[in-house]
C-alpha cells in the first residue's frame, strides 16, 4: 500500500446539527482515520489548510485537534503538525537475548563474501542490504550545494586537504554532537570516507593480529569484515534486541580473557535495532574505564530516533577519552557522498598517522558541500521527514510478517534505525530460504552472516529503509509462502508416519 502522501481535500460542514462546530471537525477528520483514508504516521491538514477547506476559524481547528489527542488518534510534533498516531500492532513476540557460547575465534568470513558476491539479477528487490532508499534524500538540494562548493573553490576542492578534514564540516560536526549529549570542539574530530574508513582505523590503532575483540552477538557484518582482514578474533556476548549487550556477561570476559577493544553499534544496533539506556551506557564506560579497555562506538543510526529526543551516545559518559566514536550520513543523507567522521579521544594522534597510511585525506567537496546542508538548517528539517517515512515504512514491514509469516514467527521492534531481525523456530533455515528467495528476483540477509561460528541459521536481517511500494508488499507475501513451504517440508519429513520414497517395501 502506498505511502499516503498528501493531505485530503474536505467538504463543507452541514449547517444543521446538535454538535460544536469543532466537534464536528473532529468527527470528519476521525472518520478519514477510521475508513484508513488517513493510516498511522499519516501527516493531518495544516491548521491553517483545514481553516481554509471548510471555512472555520483557527481556533476551532485547534479546538478540534485537541479533542482527536484526547481521544489518541492523534499527535502533535513540535515545528512539524499534527499526525495520526501510530498504534501498536498485534505482533508476535520479540526474539529472546541471545546466546553464543562465548569463545574466542577467528572471523571467518568465506560464508558472508560468498552470499555477497552472488550475482543478483537486475530487478531483485533487496530486502536484505541495510541501504535506504535514495528517494528519501535531498538530492537536489544536494547537488547544487555540490555545483556552488566546486565554483566557489574551484582550487581547493582539487587540491589536498589537512589530514582532519574540513574545518567547516568538523565545526557542523561539533555542534551536532551536543545532541547526542558530547561536548566536542572541531580539533578533536578526524573526517572519514564514511563510518566503514572510521571503525577500520579505530580497530586499527587498538589492535595488532591475534588480538581478541568483544562483540554483539549478531554482529554487523561489515565489522566482522574489518576484523578478518586485521587479523583479530572475535569474542561475541549475548545481546538483549532491546536492551543491548549483556554487562554481566562483558564483566566476565573481561575478568577471565585478554581483551583489546570492544566495538559496539550503540543505538538502534544493526541488525537488532537494540538501544542502550543512558543508565547502562554509563555503567559499560565505567566497566572498560575499570579494565582499561577501549570501546569503538558506531552510532549511524543514532539520529534516526522515532519518538521523543535523540538518545546519547556512549561518547557523552566518556570522562577518560577511552571511546573512539564513529558515525556518518550515510544512513541519513547520502551513502554515495562518502562523508563520516572519528572522535577518537585519546588515540587522535595514531588515528590521524593511520588515517595519513590508508586514504591520506577525505575528498574536500563532499566534506564541504554536507557541512553546508548541515549549517543552513536544512539537515533537521529532512531528518523530522526521513524518521516518519523510516517510522512508517517499519510499521508496514511489521504488518506484512504478522500478515504473510507462520504464527510462530518472533521479529523485533526497533524504536528507530531500518532494520528488522526476524526469528523463526520449528528447524527453519535461513539459508534454504536465500536461495529459494534468489530464484523470486528477493534478496535477505540470512542469520548466519552476522557471526563468527556461522549461527542464527533460522534468523534473518530485513531492511525497511526502502519505500513501500506494492512489489515489496508482494516480496513480503513471497518470503512468507516460501517460509510456510519450508516449515511444512520439514513437519513432514520429520513424521514418523512419513516413508522416504526410496523405503522398500516391509
Amino acid at each position: 500500500m502506498p505511502m499516503n502522501t498528501g493531505s485530503p481535500q474536505l467538504s463543507p460542514l452541514p449547517s444543521a446539527t446538535d454538535q460544536t462546530l469543532y466537534e464536528q471537525v473532529a468527527e470528519r477528520i476521525q472518520s478519514l482515520i477510521q475508513e484508513g483514508t488517513l493510516g498511522p504516521g499519516d501527516r493531518l491538514p495544516s491548521v491553517r489548510k483545514l481553516k481554509q477547506q471548510l471555512s472555520v476559524s483557527m481556533s476551532t481547528v485547534l479546538e478540534a485537534y485537541r479533542l482527536l489527542e484526547d481521544r489518541g488518534l492523534i499527535v502533535a510534533r513540535p515545528q512539524s503538525g499534527y499526525y495520526v498516531k501510530t498504534t501498536a500492532l498485534a505482533l508476535p513476540d520479540e526474539p529472546s537475548q541471545s546466546t553464543p557460547l562465548c569463545q574466542v575465534r577467528p572471523v571467518d568470513i568465506s560464508l558472508m563474501l560468498r552470499l555477497l558476491r552472488m550475482d543478483l539479477s537486475p530487478e531483485t528487490i533487496h530486502l536484505g542490504a541495510a541501504v535506504p532508499g535514495v528517494e528519501h534524500f535531498p538530492l537536489t538540494m544536494l547537488n547544487r550545494l555540490m555545483g556552488q562548493v566546486m565554483r566557489n573553490n574551484p582550487m581547493a576542492v582539487h587540491t589536498y586537504n589537512t589530514v582532519p578534514g574540513c574545518e567547516p564540516l568538523r565545526r557542523e560536526v561539533a555542534k551536532r554532537m551536543l545532541n547526542a549529549g558530547c561536548s566536542i570542539t572541531p580539533d578533536q574530530i578526524v573526517a572519514t570516507a564514511g563510518t566503514t574508513e572510521a571503525y577500520y582505523l579505530a580497530l586499527r590503532t587498538v589492535t595488532k593480529p591475534g588480538d581478541t575483540v568483544v562483540i554483539e552477538s549478531p554482529s554487523y557484518y561489515a565489522v566482522l569484515e574489518a576484523m578478518n582482514s586485521l587479523g583479530l578474533n572475535a569474542l561475541e556476548l549475548p545481546t538483549h534486541p532491546r536492551e543491548g549487550i549483556s554487562l554481566s556477561a562483558l564483566q566476565s570476559a573481561l575478568g577471565n580473557q585478554s581483551v583489546s577493544a570492544c566495538v559496539l553499534v550503540s543505538n538502534f544496533s544493526n541488525p537488532i535495532g537494540s538501544c542502550m539506556s543512558d543508565r547502562k551506557k554509563k555503567a559499560l564506560v565505567e566497566l572498560l574505564n575499570q579494565y582499561d579497555v577501549p570501546l569503538i562506538e558506531d552510532d549511524i543510526y543514532g539520529e534516526l530516533n522515532f519518538e521523543g529526543s535523540r538518545p546519547k551516545a556512549i561518547k557523552a559518559f566518556d570522562t577518560q577519552g577511552r571511546v573512539l566514536y564513529c558515525s556518518s550520513i550515510s544512513k541519513t543523507l547520502s551513502p554515495g557522498l562518502r562523508v563520516g567522521w572519528c572522535i577518537p579521544g585519546r588515540y587522535q594522534q595514531q588515528v590521524e598517522h593511520l588515517k595519513v597510511v590508508v586514504s591520506h585525506m577525505t575528498a574536500t567537496s563532499p566534506q564541504l558541500a554536507v557541512a553546508a546542508f548541515f549549517a543552513n538548517g536544512g539537515y533537521d528539517r529532512h531528518l523530522r521527514t526521513l524518521r516518519r517515512a523510516y517510522q512508517q515504512q517499519m510499521n508496514r514491514m511489521l504488518q506484512a510478517i504478522l500478515d504473510y509469516f507462520p504464527a510462530e514467527t518472533r521479529v523485533t521492534r526497533p524504536q528507530g534505525g531500518h532494520v528488522l531481525w526476524v526469528e523463526i523456530p520449528g528447524g527453519f533455515n535461513a539459508l534454504e530460504l536465500f536461495e529459494e528467495a534468489v530464484q523470486h528476483h528477493i534478496s535477505i540477509a540470512p542469520g548466519p552472516m552476522f557471526s563468527t561460528s556461522h549461527g542464527y541459521q533460522n534468523c534473518f536481517r530485513l531492511n525497511t529503509g526502502l519505500p513501500w511500494s506494492d512489489q515489496i508488499d508482494q516480496a513480503m507475501k513471497t518470503l512468507g509462502h516460501l517460509t510456510k513451504q519450508q516449515l511444512a517440508r520439514k513437519l513432514l519429513s520429520s513424521s514418523p508416519n512419513t516413508k522416504s520414497e526410496f523405503s522398500k517395501p516391509d
